[in-house]
């Protein structure tokens, strides 16, 4: 299935290349600049009923166009970037389906199960999904954080993703490596998560056309979702019109 995403720099809603974020201000690389808010792209997949998608906060800056999104979608979005035990309860009640918890849970390079085991004990498994970016190195595949800037020493494996199943409702991967770059989806990660994961993942990083949907969706078993962002027309892309997946979505619920 198709999952939409809202990602969000300074305020605006973006589309920027995986891995040329940093804290430091340095080299940025951009796809795509909206002249909309984010409540209006919020306001289309609520109108298109596109249940599970995310919207990230890249940094300070995003958080009154991150509560907006949420308001004209009470329920249908999930909601990342900089969460933690203190505010997400903030955005649950201000319409988030789910929290994104990423950086928060490692602490220099390893997990942080208390802090994990902390946070549901706040808002619930069921309200909780877990980012597992990730980037290949030694031809093995780990978690980075920090904006992907920062390998840590979490490997996914099927032993990894069986662990964190017990404390949230979904996972969340960005293949770091791929992101942004139009080039087709990092197959073997999705293959991998596939066998992998007994709960649903959303992947993103590297769709370029419906053909990449169409895989995802078969590979995945109904458990893998796609987000599509650069390649979408209304990010400015040419690979993949919105309105296409929108009907692929409606295809697979009617069950052609």
């Amino acid at each position: 299935m198709f999952r939409p995403c809202i990602d969000l720099h300074d305020g605006k809603v973006k589309q920027i290349v995986g891995g040329t974020l940093s804290d430091d201000g340095g080299w940025l690389k951009t796809n795509f600049i909206s002249d909309r808010p984010a409540s209006w792209f919020a306001s289309k997949y609520r109108e298109d009923k596109l249940f599970g998608g995310h919207v990230i906060m890249l940094g300070a800056g995003n958080r009154v166009a991150a509560l907006e999104a949420l308001q004209e979608f009470p329920g249908g979005l999930q909601i990342g970037g900089g969460i933690n035990d203190e505010n997400s309860r903030e955005f649950l009640d201000a319409g988030a389906s789910h929290v994104i918890v990423t950086s928060w849970v490692f602490r220099e390079g390893r997990v942080d199960w208390d802090r994990l085991k902390n946070l549901v004990g706040l808002i619930g498994k069921k309200r909780l999904v877990v980012d597992l970016s990730c980037r290949k190195r030694d031809g093995k595949y780990f978690v980075v954080t920090d904006r992907w800037q920062k390998f840590t020493e979490l490997e996914l494996s099927a032993g990894a993703l069986r662990r964190f199943a017990e404390f949230c409702d979904e996972f969340l991967v960005h293949a770091a490596d791929v992101e942004g770059l139009c080039r087709g989806i990092d197959l073997e990660l999705v293959q991998n998560l596939a066998e992998w994961s007994s709960i649903p993942v959303t992947y993103a990083g590297g769709a370029t056309s419906l053909k990449d949907l169409e895989m995802v969706s078969e590979i995945g078993r109904e458990i893998i979702h796609l987000t599509i962002g650069s390649a979408l027309d209304i990010f400015g892309g040419k690979g993949v019109r919105y309105s296409d997946c929108v009907e692929f979505n409606r295809r697979v619920e009617r069950g052609y």
